[in-house]
C-alpha cells in the first residue's frame, strides 16, 4: 500500500471506528488503538512500513503538543484559583502511584531497578480528556467534582517532569552498573539538562510572544505557532534534551507573559487533533503481542499498583492539605484511573531510549491504557455517584 492509501486508512479507520464505538461508550482513544492493532503487524499488516519507522518522529511531536497544552493549566488566572488541597492531594497522587508502582515491581516482582522506575514515572499520567467527558455527561457539581478538576489540570505536568527525570536516573542506574561512572557527575549533568530544557522553551516562548504582536491574520499565527513548536521540538531533539520540559515550558511561559496567550493554543487544537489520532493508531500497530502475553503478570502488577498508589496517595494528599472533605478524601483517587495520551507518548520514548526492555514498557503500556479507558471512566462515574454528586443520569 502506497503511503497516501495508508495515511487515508489510518485516519477513516480510527475515525469510523470511534463513532462506531460510541455508542457503547468505548472511548475514542481505545477505539484508535484497536484499529491500529487490526491493520497493524500483528493483524492485517496493512500500515506502510514508512509510517512504523516514523512512529518515533511522531511522538515527539504529539508529545510537544501535549506538554505545550498542558503549559495553558498554569495561567496566573488560573493558578489564583488553584487551593492548596488540589496541589496536596495532586502531587501525593502523583508520587503515591510512582513509588507503589517502582517498589512493586522491584521487589515483589523483580523487575530490573531501571524499568521499575519508568514504569513508576509512567504510572503518574492520567487521561484528563476521560475525566472531563465523564463529569460534563453527569453534568456533576460539588467538591468533588471541584477538586477533581482541579488535579487533573495539574497531573500531567507532574507526570512529565517526573519523566524527564526518571529517564535521566533510569540511564544513569544503566550504565553506571555496567560502567561505573560516577552518580554525582551525571546527576549534575541532568541537572544542567532540565535546566536546559527549561531555558530553550522560555526563549522560544519569548519569540513567539514578541513576533506575534506583528501577526494580525489568525492563519499566520496558526502557522507561526506550530512553526515555533516544531522548532522547540528539533531543537531539543538536536541538542539531546527533554522535548517535553521544552515544549511545557514553552506553554507556561507564554501563558504568563502573553496578555491573550490563550489564543495560541486555542489556535493549534484543530490541527492537533488528527495529529493524536494517528499516533494512536501507530501506537495500537507497534503493540507486539508475544511481549504482551509474556508480560501479562507484569502489566496486572502494574494496573492493581498504579490504582493503589493513585487512591492512597490522593487520600493522603487530601488529609494533610486539612481542607477536603471526607469524600474528597475516599473517592478522588478513583476519577484518576483513565490513562493514555501521556503515558503512550512517554513510553514510546522509554521503547526508543531502551532497546529491548522498552519494547516490554511499550508493549504493557499499550495493553494496560485500552484497560485503563474501558474501566476509567466507569470508576470515575462510581466515584461521583458515591459524593452525590451526579445530577444527571
Amino acid at each position: 500500500m502506497n503511503p497516501e492509501l495508508g495515511l487515508s486508512l489510518i485516519i477513516l479507520g480510527g475515525f469510523l471506528a470511534a463513532k462506531l464505538f460510541s455508542t457503547a461508550k468505548i472511548p475514542a482513544v481505545t477505539s484508535y488503538i484497536l484499529v491500529g492493532i487490526v491493520i497493524g503487524p500483528m493483524g492485517l499488516n496493512i500500515i506502510p512500513e514508512g509510517f512504523l519507522a516514523a512512529s518515533g518522529f511522531i511522538s515527539d511531536v504529539v508529545l510537544g503538543l501535549i506538554a505545550f497544552s498542558i503549559g495553558s493549566n498554569f495561567s496566573p488566572d488560573h493558578t489564583k484559583k488553584i487551593r492548596s488541597a488540589v496541589i496536596r492531594i495532586s502531587v501525593m497522587e502523583a508520587l503515591g502511584a510512582m513509588i507503589l508502582v517502582t517498589l512493586g515491581l522491584f521487589f515483589i516482582l523483580g523487575e530490573p531497578i531501571e524499568v521499575a522506575i519508568l514504569f513508576g514515572a509512567i504510572a503518574t499520567a492520567t487521561a484528563p480528556a476521560a475525566t472531563l467527558m465523564v463529569i460534563e455527561e453527569l453534568k456533576a457539581r460539588g467538591p468533588l467534582t471541584d477538586t477533581l478538576l482541579g488535579v487533573v489540570a495539574l497531573d500531567d505536568a507532574w507526570s512529565l517532569m517526573l519523566f524527564a527525570i526518571a529517564l535521566v536516573v533510569a540511564k544513569i542506574v544503566a550504565v553506571g552498573e555496567a560502567t561505573g561512572i560516577l552518580f554525582a557527575t551525571e546527576i549534575g549533568m541532568a541537572m544542567v539538562e532540565i535546566a536546559a530544557s527549561l531555558l530553550l522553551g522560555a526563549v522560544f516562548a519569548w519569540l513567539l510572544h514578541h513576533y506575534s504582536r506583528r501577526v494580525k491574520d489568525p492563519s499566520d499565527l496558526e502557522i507561526l505557532t506550530l512553526g515555533i513548536i516544531l522548532l522547540t521540538v528539533g531543537v531539543a531533539s538536536t541538542l539531546d534534551i527533554s522535548v517535553i520540559l521544552s515544549c511545557l515550558a514553552l506553554g507556561v511561559a507564554l501563558i504568563n507573559i502573553n496578555p491573550e496567550g490563550f489564543r495560541f493554543f486555542d489556535i493549534v487544537h484543530p490541527v492537533d487533533t488528527p495529529l493524536y489520532l494517528i499516533f494512536f493508531v501507530l501506537a495500537g500497530a507497534l503493540l507486539e503481542v508475544e511481549l504482551l502475553l509474556d508480560a501479562g503478570l507484569l502489566g496486572a502488577a502494574y494496573i492493581v499498583f498504579r490504582v493503589a498508589g493513585k487512591v492512597g496517595g490522593a487520600y493522603l494528599g487530601g488529609s494533610i492539605s486539612g481542607e477536603a472533605g471526607l469524600a474528597v478524601r475516599k473517592y478522588v483517587g478513583l476519577g484518576l484511573v483513565p490513562q493514555a495520551g501521556v503515558a503512550l507518548g512517554v513510553a514510546l520514548i522509554a521503547r526508543e531510549q531502551f532497546p529491548g526492555v522498552g519494547d516490554m514498557i511499550f508493549s504493557t503500556i499499550v495493553a494496560t491504557t485500552v484497560i485503563f479507558e474501558l474501566a476509567g471512566p466507569i470508576a470515575t462515574k462510581t466515584a461521583l455517584s458515591l459524593a452525590g454528586e451526579v445530577h444527571s443520569q
